[in-house]
């Protein structure tokens, strides 16, 4: 008997959900939902899950567990341009989960929600006799029509991300006892990368206007410059000499060069990747993005050495299934 066919992430979405998929839900091929706001105004929707074992470590501090959840989705808010409003919580916890941790937990919602100006709004907490699993969804609002979009790019845009890439996964190796090499300082910068992201929500309201696409880098560079390019019906090329690396990568890089596949298919960056046409170049000169590549016609999507030379890839990205 032959073996039923795998179905991978994007297939399952394509196949059994975006059939049910409203006005507003972009086909379910961007990270987020529109929906008409009040005047001059639309929603902006955002729900992501992260699970114990997976995204984060029963070990990890309760209260960093806490931003996290926040800080992913509030990344794909800072992708469409949009300010937060608020969230909607559910917790499926276990027994292990006690008042301490629930304590702690809490805590660091309040301090994120004062940081980024939301409230919680409701949701639903349920026991997990297996990994506890947590799932967020954030609301955010922006002008009508302005959001940004991962569908949007065109052939002879330029290609920029924010911040760092590759710490987040780094810092994640260092978590199951990698990169011993490094100081005790890199592997700290490298683990916080991980533990709590930095979602770019002031850069990305001054990105309306100037890029042609966007969205956040969750699954890796790799993997969702591909989902930004199938969407929009274009090829890219990414030039790995003009990565934005922070120190500590870069010390990792020294040490094991087989790392910048790590670097450009390793998850949990949420930075902001953008496209945007040449007339933008000045003014984004003033912004702390990287200019990585260019977007180009056709499918492909390929990865050049400081030589300019291709590079073949193992890994994609991040796949659930």
């Amino acid at each position: 008997m032959a073996k039923p066919r795998h179905l991978d992430e994007f297939q399952r979405i394509a196949r059994f959900f975006a059939p049910l998929a409203g006005r507003g839900a972009l086909r379910l091929e961007d990270d987020v939902a529109l929906i008409d706001g009040p005047a001059g105004t639309d929603y902006v929707l955002s729900t992501d899950a992260i699970v114990e074992g997976v995204h984060f470590f029963a070990a990890d501090p309760p209260g960093q567990i806490a931003q996290k959840l926040l800080r992913v989705n509030l990344s794909d808010l800072a992708a469409k341009g949009a300010a937060p409003v608020g969230y909607l919580l559910t917790a499926a916890l276990t027994d292990a989960d006690d008042e301490t941790w629930l304590k702690r937990f809490s805590a660091g919602l309040a301090l994120d929600q004062k940081r980024f100006g939301m409230v919680l709004l409701g949701g639903d907490t349920v026991r997990s006799n297996g990994a506890a699993i947590l799932s967020l969804t954030a609301l955010g609002k922006v002008a009508a029509g302005t959001a940004l979009l991962r569908g949007t790019a065109r052939a002879g845009d330029a290609l920029y991300m924010s911040g760092t890439l590759g710490d987040a996964a780094l810092g994640l190796k260092s978590l199951k006892g990698g990169l011993r090499t490094l100081t005790v300082r890199h592997r700290a910068h490298l683990v916080s990368r991980y533990r709590l992201p930095q979602p770019r929500l002031k850069l990305g309201r001054k990105l309306v206007g100037l890029a042609s696409a966007a969205m956040d880098i969750s699954d890796g560079l790799m993997a969702d410059l591909g989902h930004l390019c199938a969407a929009s019906g274009v090829g890219a090329t990414v030039e790995t000499a003009r990565l934005p690396l922070s120190a500590a990568a870069r010390a990792a890089l020294r040490h094991n060069r087989s790392l910048l596949e790590t670097i450009l298919a390793g998850g949990d960056d949420y930075e902001i990747l953008f496209t945007a046409p040449p007339s933008a170049r000045k003014r984004l000169a003033r912004l702390e993005v990287t200019e990585i590549g260019r977007i180009e016609a056709g499918g492909q999507v390929m990865v050049l050495d400081g030589d300019g030379a291709p590079i073949a890839l193992r890994q994609g990205g991040y796949h659930h299934f």
